[in-house]
């Protein structure tokens, strides 16, 4: 080994003797030091040599590629090396290691597939998570291995938990009560501004305002703070726009930039820098010289919804311990200065912690993983935070679409090989499917293409073929090809890199001579999104059916094609239809021939809303999309009536035949019902008739299939059918239709109101009689609407003795002018009850 450089001294070293005992003394342990502390360049330095590493190689996480790199450049110039002895790296298309290297540091990922092919990690002794309160869904699966693997396999391994800002007790308990050691660390005082009026502009323009602002005000370089590449482009076009580039330099700083650029932002110049960054330089990146920070407060995060299979990326505000480490990194060279694009009252509106990417995430690849791992239950691990059900329930179906899953949950030989990629399960499908059907080459491109950002600008459309074209004319002809297209040619490169290691990974020799066929294209994308094959809904429309049932709609950006198939390869969720931004047309004929066994032939029975009618057919079905569909001429008689009453209970019981007599029967049976409830009176009530379709109606409907044919029924023989004969008569008994008055008038009862049935009628027709009229076996007087000789109402009563002795006069004053050919006698006890006029009256006594 080198000699090491003798390094300054970190706030981290006064905690070093305390870690080394821990880790002497138990399997794991929890380092809890602030940011800046340098637990990330000076632990694994410190434990080279510890008796216990017994010469063993260190491997140390990093949740992030440029802070892997970062780290073990630093570490390697503490020892006068260069990366690749001592201290090594892996990152995604890049790794610098060897036989001598003893410590190597790797992105989180990587990891756990090292552990597939290596489930003992022979070689190492000690696994070191940095920056775990990250808590990414890679470092949570890894985490959860290595216990498995110390609690199973290596009982000598030990484990280092580093965080920031993580509930140091929870980590413990996870891995057996560990020891936590604890660094004060070394901070600066930051002096932190609210901009609350930046709120309500555009965040670039408000983030360029609040940098030039701060520039002015302090000294040094400065690190802001934005959610993504494009907020970094269109800030940093308004800085060079208003900045003197003799004094500052605007450098961008996120993921896909390349080494190069990355590099020029984290080293110190002669200009005054200006870093744009996105949370990549939240923790574990030192970036020397900075004194002021500007937080635009955002980040941008992939939100999956189980409910649909679909993940959505949305700009979501950071956390308050995610905003206190942005800040912290003003504070690292001495006092600092934070601006913050937002209030103090919404400062406290923040989440305290950022949300365990577990509890949102895509859970498809790590169930591949678990399951290649041979865990069959998640939940038999030990997680900080167990996989959320309902994604792995999506999860699980995905993998069995994909046949990666046998039906009981276990992998399949196709699994194992999807596994051995360092890809999404759906385009490790693709890749594995494609060497079928000699279309492994282009379909390495087009998993490059879809795992890696966009190649066209945001704003620009294009299906996946065009995409292919462009990065194949790139290869031609290079950064002018590339301009042509409308694509980016940093984003071609990192396209082509990535497709190179699928090729190696394949074992293919050189990048495809020509592209595929579109329609070629397009069953390769279905080979990776099954569920997302979409039928057009009507012809030349933009909307689509997804096999997985949801509906769908094209953007802007997608291709100005409306085929009437397509895969939809990029789409937002969003609230209502899913959003399409990149898709590619495909045949109904390639997927009929690449899809036979899992197109199900299915006889559809069910009721049409639109004509009210039965509607039977034979189809073809892909998932929820129909591949073909002809008539069915003789539809089972039991599916036919299933789907007849589905729709009659869609359309609710105000569909059903009624006529009046059906509704004064209904009406007649709940007033006895109500009245008489130790009788066994049947309900014949809307809700109940509409629930009990099956058991009451269902006999009848042997020749309906629409609503025009159940019409013909007579629901009120259907509905007296019910009552067995004592019921019948009971029921005229009881609750009769109509009452005779002393004019000699037959006159119907009205049993809509369920307390009292009502007669109607001409208070001349009931001269004479004193009691009023009561039913259900003189239990129930009924109410009398009493009527003018025109049939208005003159008077509601159900006490008609009460009327004579009172009203009758009052009302004989009021309307004997009105209506005087109509008797109104002095004494309405005596006189004879009439249905006419006075002289009719007299004529009939």
């Amino acid at each position: 080994m080198s000699e090491r450089a003798k390094p300054s001294p970190l706030p981290i070293d006064e905690a070093l003797p305390r870690l080394r005992a821990a880790l002497a003394r138990h399997p794991a342990v929890v380092l809890q030091a602030p940011p800046g502390a340098g637990k990330t360049t000076r632990v694994p330095l410190d434990l080279l040599d510890a008796p216990w590493l017994a010469g063993q190689r260190i491997l140390m996480l990093e949740p992030r590629r440029l802070a892997a790199r970062a780290a073990a450049q630093r570490m390697a110039q503490t020892l006068n090396e260069p990366p690749g002895r001592t201290i090594g790296y892996q990152i995604r298309f890049e790794r610098r290691a060897s036989a001598a290297t003893r410590v190597e540091v790797l992105t989180e990922g990587i990891l756990a597939r090292r552990l597939q092919s290596d489930p003992e990690l022979q070689g190492v002794g000690l696994v070191i998570f940095d920056e775990f309160h990250e808590r990414h869904l890679h470092s949570d699966l890894a985490l959860a291995l290595c216990r498995d693997v110390q609690l199973g396999l290596r009982e000598d391994l030990r484990i280092l938990v580093m965080s920031a800002t993580l509930d140091g007790q929870a980590v413990a308990r996870l891995l057996g009560d560990a020891p936590i050691v604890t660094s004060a660390g070394r901070s600066h005082p930051v002096t932190v501004h609210h901009l609350s009026a930046a709120a309500q502009t555009p965040l670039p323009q408000a983030m360029a305002a609040a940098i030039a602002q701060a520039l002015e005000r302090h000294g040094g370089d400065l690190l802001a703070f934005l959610p993504g590449a494009g907020e970094i482009r269109r800030t940093q076009a308004l800085l060079e726009a208003r900045l003197d580039p003799a004094v500052f330099q605007v450098c961008p700083l996120y993921g896909d930039l390349p080494q190069a650029e990355q590099d020029r932002a984290l080293q110190p110049g002669p200009r005054r820098r200006v870093v744009l960054a996105t949370n990549i330089a939240e923790t574990s990146l030192t970036i020397e010289g900075i004194t002021v920070v500007v937080d635009g407060g955002w980040s941008r995060q992939a939100q999956f919804d189980p409910g649909t299979g679909m993940s959505r990326l949305a700009t979501v505000r950071v956390s308050q311990a995610a905003a206190e480490q942005r800040a912290g990194r003003a504070g690292r060279l001495g006092p600092g200065t934070c601006y913050r694009l937002w209030s103090l009252d919404a400062h406290a509106g923040l989440l305290p912690q950022a949300t365990p990417e577990i509890r949102s995430a895509d859970l498809a690849p790590l169930l591949l993983d678990l399951c290649h791992w041979g865990v069959a239950d998640p939940a038999s691990l030990t997680w900080l935070d167990p996989p959320p059900a309902a994604a792995l329930g999506q999860a699980r179906q995905l993998l069995q679409s994909l046949a990666a899953l046998d039906a009981e949950g276990r992998i399949t030989p196709l699994g194992r090989r999807m596994a051995a990629l360092p890809l999404h399960p759906r385009l490790a499908h693709m890749l594995v499917r494609a060497q079928e059907l000699d279309l492994a080459a282009p379909a390495c491109d087009l998993a490059a293409l879809l795992s890696e950002r966009d190649l066209f600008a945001r704003d620009a459309a294009g299906d996946l073929h065009d995409r292919l074209e462009a990065l194949h004319d790139w290869r031609r002809r290079g950064n002018a090809a590339a301009q042509a297209w409308g694509a980016e040619a940093a984003a071609c490169r990192r396209v082509d890199a990535a497709a190179a290691q699928y090729r190696r990974l394949l074992g293919l020799d050189g990048a495809p001579e020509a592209v595929p066929e579109p329609a070629q294209v397009g069953l390769l994308a279905a080979l990776a999104y099954p569920d997302r094959i979409g039928q057009r809904r009507e012809p030349g429309g933009d909307r689509y059916l997804l096999a997985q049932g949801r509906g769908a709609r094209l953007s802007g950006r997608s291709s100005r094609q409306r085929p009437p198939w397509l895969v939809a390869a990029q789409l937002d969720a969003g609230q209502g239809e899913a959003l399409i931004h990149v898709a590619q047309p495909v045949t109904s004929e390639l997927l009929r021939r690449h899809w036979a066994d899992r197109i199900q032939l299915r006889e559809r029975v069910d009721w049409d809303a639109q004509t009210q009618q039965i509607q039977a057919q034979r189809e073809e079905r892909l998932g929820a999309l129909v591949l073909s569909s002809q008539p069915l001429d003789n539809p089972p008689a039991q599916a036919v009536q299933a789907a007849l009453l589905d729709g009659l209970r869609r359309l609710g019981a105000e569909a059903l035949p009624w006529s009046p007599a059906a509704r004064q029967l209904q009406a007649r049976v709940r007033f006895l019902r109500q009245h008489l409830p130790e009788e066994n009176w049947p309900d014949f009530s809307d809700e109940v008739l509409l629930a009990t379709l099956a058991d009451w109606l269902a006999p009848w409907l042997d020749s309906v299939r629409s609503l025009r044919a159940l019409a013909q029924l007579d629901l009120h023989e259907i509905l007296l059918s019910r009552l067995d004969w004592p019921q019948r008569v009971r029921l005229d008994e009881g609750a009769p239709t109509h009452l005779v008055v002393p004019s000699g008038s037959r006159i119907r009862l009205d049993y809509e109101d369920e307390q009292a049935p009502v007669l109607a009628v001409k208070l001349q027709e009931l001269f004479g009689l004193a009691e009023t009229p009561r039913v259900a076996w003189n239990r129930v007087p009924v109410t009398l609407h009493l009527l003018s000789p025109a049939r208005r109402p003159i008077q509601v009563t159900r006490d008609l003795k009460n009327f004579w002795e009172r009203t009758y006069f009052e009302v004989r004053k009021e309307l004997k002018g009105r209506y005087p050919k109509h008797p109104w006698p002095d004494d309405p006890w005596r006189a004879p009850p009439t249905r006419g006029t006075t002289r009719a009256a007299a004529r009939d006594s």
